[in-house]
This record gives structure tokens, sequence and C-alpha cells, in this order.
């Protein structure tokens, strides 16, 4: 899960945010996100408001207790993956964050990836949104 998903599902004005709605169910089953992906959701939200930083707030709770999602938290080690395949696209417009998210996914198999970042298509991924 990817940041872009959830600033989707959070702001009623973004462009996905019903294509968002409408992916919701499939996040039922077993998901994974980053405590990176977490900080640049709530950055995103953080000057937008009292009620949105407070939604940003409810949905990460919610995800902290939901047992079916795995927020994986980013070890020295990973930082520094992140790091090196961040070094290694200078051509590429990737964020840490992506880097990071993206060395997750290699690890753990997951080729599916609920954001609408064409970033991840150009590292053999499939995006959702």
């Amino acid at each position: 899960m990817d940041s872009a998903y959830y600033i989707a599902i959070l702001l009623k004005t973004d462009d996905l945010h019903e294509r968002a709605l409408q992916l919701s169910p499939i996040t039922d089953g077993p998901t994974v996100t980053t405590d990176g992906v977490c900080m640049e959701v709530l950055a995103h939200v953080s000057d937008r408001g009292p009620h949105l930083r407070a939604l940003g707030l409810r949905l990460f709770d919610g995800l902290r207790a939901d047992a079916n999602v795995t927020i994986v938290r980013q070890t020295p080690e990973l930082f520094d993956a992140g790091i090196e395949l961040y070094r290694e696209r200078p051509d590429k417009g990737y964020s840490l964050t992506d880097c990071i998210s993206m060395l997750v996914c290699r690890e753990r198999g997951i080729v599916d990836v609920l954001t609408h970042d064409r970033h991840f298509e150009q590292e053999g991924f499939s995006i959702l949104l």
C-alpha cells in the first residue's frame, strides 16, 4: 500500500478518491505498507487543518490495530538499502520512500502495489490505482 492510495482515501477532492474507494475491498486481506508511507501521508495532510490531521491519525491507528496489516518498520539496514537503490537510479524520480517500499515488495514477493505511481511500474510492479 502506497501513500497515493491512502491520500486518495482521505481526500474527497483527490482525483483518485472514487477509484480508491472502489479498490478498498481488496484491502480486507493481508496488506503491507511501511512506516515511511505513514510519514508521507501524515506529512501530506499536516497543513490541511485539524479535521484531516485527525482523519490521518485515525487511519493509521486503525492500520496498526488491524491484524491483516503489516507496517514494515524502517531499520538502519533497510534505510541503507533504500539509499543504495536511490543512488542506483539517478535517472529516475523515485523518492527514498518509494525505494524502500520497492525493496520491501521484492523481499516479500509482492507484485501488485496499490498506487498510481508509475515508478513502481518502471521497477516491474503492477500498479492497481
